[in-house]
């Protein structure tokens, strides 16, 4: 027998020993060794017969040669197809239907966001319009048009950022007032929920990021009565519970005379904690009737009409009734808080 025949045979003969192993082979480790034993670097069964090319006269290994890498190229297809065979069933075998499946993280609207839309809804079933403000807006809106004209030392009361180009990220949502005013013929009823910016320093009460709610409300024979049982209407509505009232002077450019509203803490009912600085009240609501200034530059006639309005601390409400300590808490981005919501 020649030395290609003698070759020849004992390629085929590793052919047929690699499949009938393979068959009997049952897992990954078991066909590493198969493979290690025919294809290994060192001492594999085919390996020693590619070492002998090198010895061989150059007509033998033209003709040996290709028959050697066509077997070590079945040998390598045969283990590749066992492999995959392998990691087809590993998969099915970690796959279990019967198990209950992972759900999926959803997100949800911030506590801000959702009382919003609530206090919204309240004011729309009152016969409120909601109307959307400019965050950056100018100051004869933000500033002239609510009776606080250039010089008025009412200004630093609001500690107000500027733009390059002397515009203004409004301070309050009552730089709406004066367009509502003039877009709409009374009787008038809207409400301005908005995001506001002051450059003033932050704590558990103050931000420089904060939310409020502007409104709005004109008509004929408007009294004083009526911006109290509206904005009383309002927040026992939101509290859900009888609340008592109180109000006290204050300032503001815009309304006169100027008034706080106040109600019975909500926390305590009125007994006296943290909240309400044990006084058993909650100072909540500035707000006032409309300046006669302001209804004439909004083109309003103050002598056939009078109405009120109040800019509400949103943050406020949502600190309220969720029972939330520190404002600083709503911009966190701190999941583990706003998840409770």
């Amino acid at each position: 027998m020649g030395l290609d025949q003698n070759l020849a045979s004992q390629l085929k003969s590793i052919e047929n020993e690699t499949a009938s192993e393979l068959k009997q082979c049952s897992d990954l480790d078991a066909l590493q060794k198969i493979k290690a034993y025919f294809l290994g670097r060192k001492k594999g069964k085919l390996t020693q017969l590619i070492k002998l090319i090198p010895s061989l006269s150059i007509n033998e290994r033209k003709i040996l040669g290709p028959k050697i890498n066509q077997t070590k190229n079945k040998l390598l297809t045969l283990f590749q197809e066992k492999e995959k065979a392998f990691a087809s069933s590993n998969v099915k075998s970690f796959f279990d239907p019967t198990l209950p499946g992972e759900k999926p993280i959803y997100g949800h609207l911030h506590p801000i966001t959702q009382v919003c839309y609530e206090a919204e809804d309240i004011f729309e079933k009152m016969g409120f319009e909601i109307v959307e403000p400019f965050e950056i807006d100018d100051d004869f809106h933000v500033f002239e048009t609510l009776n606080i004209p250039q010089g008025h030392p009412a200004r630093d009361m609001w500690d107000t950022f500027w733009t390059e180009d002397n515009f203004i990220p409004i301070t309050h949502t009552s730089a709406m007032q004066n367009r509502i005013l003039k877009s709409v013929k009374p009787p008038i009823r809207a409400i301005v929920p908005g995001r506001c910016f002051r450059h003033e320093a932050t704590d558990a009460r103050h931000e420089h990021t904060f939310y409020q709610i502007e409104g709005v409300y004109v008509d004929q024979n408007i009294s004083l009565a009526d911006l109290l049982g509206t904005l009383l209407s309002f927040l026992e509505a939101f509290f859900q519970q009888k609340l008592k009232y109180k109000i006290q002077p204050s300032y503001f450019p815009f309304v006169e005379p100027g008034l706080e509203f106040l109600i019975s803490c909500v926390i305590c009912k009125g007994r006296g904690c943290a909240t309400c600085g044990h006084s058993g009240w909650l100072e909540l609501i500035p707000c006032g009737p409309i300046h006669p200034n302001v209804l004439k530059m909004g083109g309003v006639n103050p002598e056939k009409y009078s109405g009120f309005a109040w800019g509400m601390g949103l943050d406020r409400l949502v600190m309220l009734r969720f029972a939330i300590e520190d404002i600083r808490l709503f911009h966190s981005g701190n999941l583990r808080f706003l998840e409770q919501f």
